[in-house]
C-alpha cells in the first residue's frame, strides 16, 4: 500500500464494484467525455483529490472557492 518513500503506492491495483445513481453516472459520463479520460481515471483523480484535501483539512488548513469577477470567497466544509 505504501511505496519505499512512505507515500501511497498508486501502482498496486484491486478490483471493486461501484453502484451509482443515474445522476452520479451522468456526471461521471459528462466528466469523462469533457476531460477525454476514462471513468476509472476520473474516479482515481477524485479519490486522490479527496485524500489531499482531507489531509490538509486534518492539519488545520482551510479550503476556499473564490469568484474573481464577483470578488466573493466561500469556505468549503467537508464531513
Amino acid at each position: 500500500m505504501y511505496n519505499k518513500g512512505g507515500g501511497l503506492d498508486y501502482t498496486m491495483k484491486r478490483a471493486m464494484t461501484l453502484t451509482l445513481t443515474e445522476a452520479e453516472m451522468k456526471v461521471l459520463d459528462d466528466l469523462s467525455e469533457k476531460k477525454d479520460l476514462t471513468k476509472t481515471a476520473i474516479i482515481r483523480q477524485a479519490i486522490r483529490l479527496y485524500s489531499l484535501v482531507d489531509s490538509k483539512l486534518a492539519n488545520g488548513a482551510k479550503l476556499f472557492i473564490g469568484d474573481s469577477e464577483a470578488g466573493a470567497k466561500s469556505e468549503l466544509m467537508m464531513l
